[in-house]
């Protein structure tokens, strides 16, 4: 995919180097389609053209970058394997991971892209990058394999690997809000959520009720703006924002270009508008889980349970929360990830609410708030990882491992 490249001096692989580092920080802002190769030579003082020399194409650069951030979460898995068992081998995953996080906030690491945008690469490009993740993927499963998993099925494994890795993956986009002295302990506090759960004893996982899959969480009657907003999350989180172009937008819909314009001003105000509406959901979803009698145990799972199911029905997706650098706008920008901040500020309030009625057992509560959302966040995709998985099926297979524990026994029903 890349040119031919010259003999590899120190020179050379310094510049290489710098030019990855400085692409990966570029595409993390502003996706693979946003970011161009004039910006990212710029940034490491070349031109385009010299850029070209390393990478002939802005596709062989994004995909070098995803091979590289591949490569090293496939060592930290690695390295976690080689422990005995799964409590310690996610244990050591969890503070590998932090461990390279803190290493790239002080510089002493390279930083690497996020994995947001894959499926913005254009074929083959794309190709070679999943099939790289993939095979991360199966080995970070085998990773969970031991004689304690020995009674999960296929489904099963393949869902508690892909919670762990939906996990690891949103602790990126949170952790500095913490001092990078304190990620190793943040990082223990998360492998111990997703190994034991958040139940203190004698609390139990309910299937939901019938009120609780009767829950209405959405009012918008107008249903051409409902589907433009579907639309767009499922684009948005599939191609990145300037892989969700009009013209998809509206392929999507079967309908012309015109009809999009007629019916939205402009894309970044529909995916404004998107963000609003997932805002919504989580708002209206919380607000109902506060009518049920019961724990803060209770509204904690019933939260989780609604908005999971909601991911996968013909009402969602959700767009994915990490899909902020869409929006152009600084002032709008900001004001996402301050709802952001509050809706989990929000759900960790329920949190404390199960400590204090002893139905949660202690932890960190912002960091559990945390766990359930990057779990409720990348619930979308779980179909992708896990065949069979449905919005009748998600709770029992998705929802319920992460509330027990990954090492819990499969459900019964």
């Amino acid at each position: 995919m890349s040119a031919t490249l010259p003999a590899q001096t120190q020179r050379f692989q310094e510049k290489r180097e710098a030019i990855l580092s400085a692409a990966a920080e570029l595409f993390n802002q502003h996706g693979v389609k946003g970011a161009t190769l004039a910006d990212i030579a710029s940034s490491v003082g070349l031109v385009t053209n010299s850029v070209t020399y390393y990478y002939r194409k802005k596709e062989d650069l994004a995909t070098a970058c995803f091979l590289r951030a591949i490569e090293v979460f496939r060592g930290i898995v690695e390295s976690a394997a080689r422990l005995p068992t799964v409590e310690a081998r996610v244990h050591e995953f969890f503070r590998l991971q932090a461990a390279l996080l803190a290493g790239i906030d002080r510089g002493e690491h390279p930083p690497m892209v996020q994995f947001n945008d894959m499926r913005a690469l254009p074929s083959p490009h794309f190709e070679v990058v999943s099939d790289a993740y993939n095979e991360m993927f199966r080995r970070l499963r085998e990773m969970l394999r031991t004689p304690q998993t020995a009674r999960l099925g296929r489904a099963d494994i393949a869902a508690r690997t892909y919670t762990v890795l939906s996990v690891a993956h949103w602790v990126r986009s949170w952790i500095d809000r913490f001092e990078t002295a304190e990620y190793e302990r943040v990082a223990e506090r998360v492998s111990d959520i997703v190994v034991h759960g958040s139940a203190a004893t004698g609390s139990v996982w309910t299937a939901a009720s019938p009120a609780e899959l009767g829950w209405r969480l959405t009012v918008d009657e107008d249903a051409t703006s409902e589907a433009f907003l579907r639309a767009a999350s499922l684009l948005v989180n599939q191609q990145g924002y300037r892989g969700a172009s009009v013209d998809m937008i509206s392929a999507q819909l079967n309908v012309t270009k015109g009809s999009f314009y007629h019916h939205n001003d402009n894309k970044e105000d529909l995916i404004s508008t998107c963000f609003e509406r997932t805002f919504a959901v989580i708002r209206r979803v919380m607000s109902l889980a506060a009518g049920i009698e019961g724990n803060g145990w209770d509204r904690a799972c019933a939260i989780s349970r609604a908005l999971a199911r909601f991911q996968l029905s013909p009402e969602g997706p959700l767009l994915r929360l990490g899909a902020t650098s869409a929006l152009s706008d600084p002032a709008r920008r900001s004001e996402v990830r301050r709802t952001m901040s509050r809706l989990t500020e929000s759900l960790a309030g329920v949190v404390v609410d199960g400590m204090m009625d002893g139905s949660i057992r202690p932890l960190h509560p912002v960091i559990a708030a945390q766990v359930a959302s990057g779990l409720v966040n990348s619930a979308a995709s779980v179909g992708h990882w896990v065949p069979g998985a449905t919005q009748d099926n998600v709770t029992e297979v998705f929802v319920r491992p992460i509330f027990l524990g990954i090492l819990c026994p499969p459900s019964e029903t």
